[in-house]
């Protein structure tokens, strides 16, 4: 009886103290990865390395192709561009990045200083003027700005925000209608 009892805590204190552990299992998050590749970029660019920081925000984009957080993986991936002297390819980065989250101000921004760097400015005024898009009167007023013509660009914003309250765009475009008239009239 002894032996029994004794062979069985022996056994159980063998399956106890084994340290038999589960394999690890590696699992592929594309959305944790992408925020990775993104944050690597940013170091790349911070160090002057562009070509690499583009490359990374590439990765970005290609492992989370339709998210919310894609629009500020082009937006970065267009910023490089536009720095280093390539507006063209940077528009359609900023194009891309307004596709997927329309709501930053930021982005509309940068895709304006896009159009002055490719002097696009009066193509674009006259292609937004006639639109009854919401989104294509944010460039309008944005491009009546960046063209000089201060009050046009304040009123066409203005209006936008007056008949759009809710939009969550609405509050950056008053603060930016604010800063612009502190400025410039």
């Amino acid at each position: 009886m002894i032996k029994k009892l004794l062979v069985t805590c022996l056994l159980i204190c063998m399956v106890f103290c084994s340290g038999y552990r589960k394999p690890y299992k590696y699992t592929i998050e594309a959305e944790k990865d992408a925020f990775f590749h993104n944050n690597v970029g940013l170091n790349y660019l911070k160090d002057r390395v562009y070509y690499a920081a583009i490359q990374e925000f590439k990765i970005a984009i290609s492992l989370s192709p339709s998210t919310q957080a894609t629009a500020v993986f082009q937006n970065n991936l267009g910023e490089t561009y536009l720095f280093i002297g390539y507006p063209d390819q940077a528009q359609i980065c900023f194009e891309d990045a307004i596709k997927l989250y329309g709501l930053n101000l930021k982005y509309y921004m940068n895709l304006i200083k896009c159009y002055k760097e490719q002097g696009k400015i009066a193509q674009k005024i006259k292609e937004f003027k006639n639109s009854d898009n919401i989104y294509d009167r944010i460039k309008l007023g944005l491009l009546y700005i960046e063209n000089g013509q201060y009050r046009l660009g304040v009123n066409t914003l203005d209006e936008l925000a007056m008949e759009e309250p809710d939009l969550m765009i609405t509050p950056a475009i008053r603060q930016y209608i604010a800063q612009i008239v502190k400025e410039k009239l």
